[in-house]
């Protein structure tokens, strides 16, 4: 079996014979830079590192250069969580409260999210390289389960109509994760053993996700990948993969900031400025500041650079 090291870690595994795969995930490092500059309530965070290590997990399978965006749009005191994971597992993510928002610790997600049944998880597959017209595509369903595992559950098989299970667990230390996948088998096999091996593929996922049900939160939170995978899958045959290494990363740039304040239009950003005289807008996702004065904008509209790209105007701009 292989030794992980102290890295955060996605572990890929297939049961030998049967059309079952698994991933582990542990999220730790990555998990506390997106906790460093947000103090969230302790509901919010559970949700958003199950999140994270969910992200990781959907996104390790990507088939193309992307990113895979998760949102959960609320109505309760949490309005939106945003976790992006691109297929290098390159992950952000934030979360944005209601204002004065009290958050009790165990509340669950429709307390968090769906107070008033108007919540929606949003899924966003996003290719890096699109073809000129192509638009990124886009699930939206409403927000059903009691917790993060359910509600992604749901939504893969509504969506992708695969059997998939979650196991998610966090705090403020580590996010971890279990996923397994039923996958369908191409073969021009008889129907005699395409029989067959359907039903050892079935009575291998049954005895997988039985196995996995076995976990405990807390067990998860204490015990890596390692420790997991010997105590679930001690009996199986198991073909383990090279760990793959998730790690923050945030693409925000200057370029970016200004091509959203171009979608607000000209009209908009000059009456801010008036306002305000400068415009100074923060990354959500690293905190990075980005400060807009009445030139900077003049260029935006007229087509050229925010100012210096290279070179911020002052020692405040990114």
């Amino acid at each position: 079996m292989t030794t992980v090291d102290n890295k955060d870690t996605l572990q890929r595994f297939i049961f030998e014979n049967a059309a079952v795969r698994g991933e582990l995930v542990e999220i730790s490092q990555a998990w506390r830079e997106i906790q460093a500059r947000n103090s969230y309530p302790t509901a919010v965070r559970a949700v958003l590192g199950e999140m994270v290590a969910a992200a990781a997990l959907l996104s390790a399978n990507l088939k193309f250069n992307g990113s895979i965006v998760m949102q959960i749009h609320g109505d309760g005191p949490v309005r939106l969580l945003v976790v992006e994971c691109d297929a290098a597992l390159r992950v952000r993510a934030t979360a944005k409260l209601a204002p004065e928002a009290m958050v009790a610790d165990g509340a669950t997600i429709p307390q968090l999210f769906n107070a008033h049944g108007k919540g929606r998880f949003v899924i966003t597959l996003d290719p890096q390289d699109k073809v000129p017209g192509q638009q990124p595509y886009q699930g939206i369903v409403p927000l059903v389960g009691d917790d993060m595992a359910t509600v992604i559950e749901n939504y893969m098989l509504r969506s992708e109509q695969m059997d998939t299970k979650l196991w998610l667990a966090a705090d403020e230390h580590v996010a971890r994760g279990l996923l397994l996948q039923k996958l369908p088998r191409n073969s021009n096999a008889s129907d005699q053993v395409k029989q067959a091996t359907a039903e050892e593929d079935q009575e291998t996922w049954n005895r997988a996700v039985s196995l996995a049900s076995t976990l405990k939160r807390e067990e998860m939170l204490e015990a890596d990948i390692a420790t997991l995978m010997k105590r679930l899958f001690w009996e199986e045959t198991l073909r383990v993969f090279d760990p793959a290494h998730p790690e923050f990363f945030c693409s925000c740039t200057r370029e970016k900031v200004g091509a959203m304040l171009k979608t607000l239009g000209q009209g908009e950003v000059d009456a801010a400025l008036a306002e305000l005289g400068e415009l100074s807008i923060n990354c959500d996702f690293c905190g990075k500041h980005y400060g807009f004065d009445k030139v900077d904008c003049a260029q935006l509209f007229a087509g050229g650079p925010a100012a210096d790209a290279t070179q911020p105007a002052s020692g405040t701009k990114h």
